[in-house]
């Protein structure tokens, strides 16, 4: 089966884009994980997938798989990918695109600078529902944010829990490039307090309007920027009344801008979305 792709990334985060519109497209996740892999196949975080919708008012469905080739709920820099695509494609003329995901519905919108916004939705911040079981914990409140203690490693972690269409862990660190990432990381990512998984972000707050971050991501490892990440550890900063937005995140692989008004306002992130070649590939 040869399947035709776009390599393309978002601020360092990258994918392989696949127009399922135009060829038939039925892998399995050991499929998904060789073109993945960074020796043996393309080499991606994530592989984004652009499918018709049947919903009405929508304009396509978007569905996402891990490195691991295991389809996840959202991914927020694959979500400006999808809609840089879709428009060079020609497969829409629309600026502003409502796709329909896993987790519910989103909006980039192509921006005249070559960047894309995209309405996150608002973050859910009820533990049982990020997934995070709570049970036997004695939580601490830090201004409207809610603090969970997370044993790592032998030692206590305090985290706000986010989710972002998936689930986010936020810690603060003193200083991102000296933190514990690549220790605590897959520990966090495996906690049997989260039944699903789940991303862990490491945030440096720099002042009020800029953070520095590194995301340790759900079955793709610590990833060079991821859009949901930044999302979820600027609405934890906000909460903890440590940031007022907007807020310029600044991972490995470059800026993203966050946008949030607080409780039950959408997320809005700005970032870049780039291609950098197309192929074909035998499966």
């Amino acid at each position: 089966m040869k399947i035709k792709f776009t390599k393309m990334h978002g601020a360092g985060n990258d994918f392989v884009v696949v127009d399922a519109i135009h060829q038939n497209i039925d892998l399995t996740p050991e499929q998904w994980k060789f073109i993945a892999d960074r020796r043996f196949g393309i080499g991606a975080d994530q592989m984004l997938v652009v499918e018709k919708t049947q919903s009405p008012g929508i304009d396509f469905r978007y569905r996402i798989y891990n490195a691991d080739g295991g389809e996840v709920e959202q991914c927020g820099n694959g979500a400006r990918a999808f809609a840089r695509f879709v428009s060079d494609k020609g497969l829409t003329t629309k600026r502003a695109i409502r796709v329909e995901t896993m987790s519910g519905v989103i909006e980039p919108t192509l921006e005249d600078d070559g960047r894309v916004t995209v309405d996150m939705g608002a973050p859910i911040l009820v533990p049982e529902q990020v997934p995070f079981d709570a049970t036997g914990l004695t939580s601490k409140t830090e201004g409207d944010d809610t603090l969970w203690p997370l044993e790592v490693n032998g030692n206590t972690t305090w985290i706000s829990v986010v989710s972002m269409g998936n689930p986010h862990a936020v810690q603060i660190v003193t200083d991102t490039e000296a933190a514990p990432v690549l220790r605590d990381g897959p520990v966090i990512e495996h906690h049997q307090r989260f039944p699903k998984r789940v991303n862990a972000g490491f945030m440096q707050v720099v002042d009020r309007h800029n953070v520095n971050l590194r995301v340790f991501e759900r079955g793709a490892g610590e990833t060079l920027a991821c859009g949901t990440g930044a999302c979820a550890a600027v609405v934890a900063g906000i909460r903890r009344g440590l940031l007022d937005a907007p807020v310029a995140v600044q991972t490995h692989g470059g800026e993203l801008v966050i946008n949030w008004a607080g409780s039950g306002m959408p997320v809005m992130m700005t970032g870049p979305a780039v291609s950098v070649f197309e192929g074909e590939i035998d499966i």
